[in-house]
């Protein structure tokens, strides 16, 4: 539309559902869109803060952190100790947090040189808390204050 036309005349009983006549005769119109697309978990912001904790604690520590996040099957604890092992050369030194918030479950497998650092009241103390952010709908808060848990427990790299 050009400076100084008018806009066409809009008979208010032609407008369809969710729309309406401005005072100054525009339609402002609303609609409702649906995002088809598959629901993730965290936001880019939540997903940058999880890279960071898992970065900080891994380079702290001196072990390989990881998340993995999804259903773990019928034998959850034979599918944690496969997914670390999957870490191959690593293994020994990493630490898999495995969450599988459908299965309501969490599962932290370590390997023979951070299983030496990370006793087992120190993991269980972290998935107590994590589990605990994850109750009050946290799940990007509880991984990350689990991470730094671990990591303040196995203490710096030698």
């Amino acid at each position: 539309m050009a400076t100084g036309e008018l806009a066409p005349r809009v008979d208010p009983k032609d407008l369809a559902i969710g729309e309406v006549l401005m005072p100054h005769g525009r339609v402002s119109s609303a609609r409702h869109v649906s995002d088809a697309g598959p629901k993730l978990p965290f936001s880019p912001v939540q997903l940058a803060t999880l890279d960071e904790a898992l970065t900080l604690s891994s380079r702290s520590s001196g072990l390989d952190f990881s998340i993995y996040l999804g259903d773990l099957g019928e034998d959850i604890h034979a599918r944690a100790q496969e997914l670390h092992g999957s870490l191959g050369a690593k293994a020994a030194n990493a630490v898999l947090v495995a969450v599988s918030p459908g299965q309501r479950v969490v599962e932290i497998v370590t390997g023979a040189e951070s299983g030496r650092r990370l006793a087992d009241r120190g993991c269980k103390l972290a998935v107590m808390s994590m589990v605990a952010s994850f109750k009050e709908g946290d799940l990007a808060g509880g991984l990350v204050s689990g991470l730094r848990m671990l990591a303040d427990q196995a203490g710096p790299k030698h």
